[in-house]
């Protein structure tokens, strides 16, 4: 996959792509990142990409000029298909699934934006939708850009090494991932629950959707309004719904 990033501060993108499981799919060619300075499209001595807003009010606001001609530059080095998306506080919630319908395509442009936002005409003229990462306010668009990336590259073929990580872990089920554990058995008088010692795969099985069931009826209720449950799931959630939801799992 193929992935371009509109931004003022390129090194801040490929500084943070070096690290971990996508760094390690770069190094093997299962994506590409790049970057676009919108600086470069400029024709003055101080490389000017931002201007007050009309109207007036606190803050600048990224010229239409520079951003448009990165925008269509880093577009033009994409496969044909690939959407341009804006990273912003008024976007649509980026979540798990519309991370697998990123990791479908061939290629992605992210446009990170700076300052008090970017001009309207660019994201009538220069975007075809908008993501937001949360509910509160950033310096800029990279760290979200880096977000994007890191959920739609783990979704990548061969870039986990085991592909059932991206299957079994948080959200992939519409619910909260259940606790995890490894060596020693016993950590400062806290064990290992028994049931992940026993061999028997289907209680592990049992155990690991009734934690992960519980966590999110404790942390998460309004995941549970747009799950896709199994019968098995169905029948656990009943049984801590019938218990008051006391259920609520080693916490992580």
């Amino acid at each position: 996959m193929k992935i371009e990033v509109v931004t003022l501060f390129p090194r801040m993108i490929a500084g943070a792509l070096e690290f971990g499981v996508i760094g390690r799919a770069i190094a093997r060619g299962l994506l590409s990142v790049g970057t676009e300075d919108p600086r470069t499209h400029t024709s003055d001595v101080h490389r000017t990409v931002d201007d007050r807003p009309y109207g007036g009010g606190p803050g600048m606001v990224m010229k239409p000029e520079p951003l448009m001609a990165a925008i269509r530059a880093a577009h033009a080095r994409l496969p044909g298909g690939a959407p341009r998306v804006v990273l912003c506080a008024q976007g649509q919630p980026f979540d798990q699934a519309q991370a697998q319908e990123l990791a479908q395509l061939p290629g992605l442009l992210l446009i990170a934006g700076r300052y008090e936002g970017i001009d309207e005409r660019v994201i009538a003229l220069g975007s075809d939708r908008q993501l937001s990462i949360g509910d509160y306010v950033l310096s800029g668009g990279e760290l979200p850009a880096l977000t994007v990336i890191d959920a739609v590259a783990r979704l990548l073929p061969g870039v986990l090494g085991d592909e059932r990580s991206s299957v079994e872990e948080s959200f992939a089920a519409g619910l909260l991932d259940w606790p995890h554990y490894t060596r020693p058995e016993i950590f400062e008088g806290e064990a290992v629950p028994a049931v992940l010692l026993s061999g028997d795969h289907a209680g592990i099985q049992r155990w690991r959707l009734q934690q992960a069931l519980a966590r999110t009826v404790h942390r998460r209720p309004d995941l549970l309004r747009k799950a896709q449950l199994s019968d098995q799931a169905r029948r656990l959630l009943n049984e801590i719904e019938a218990r008051g939801g006391k259920d609520r799992g080693k916490q992580k």
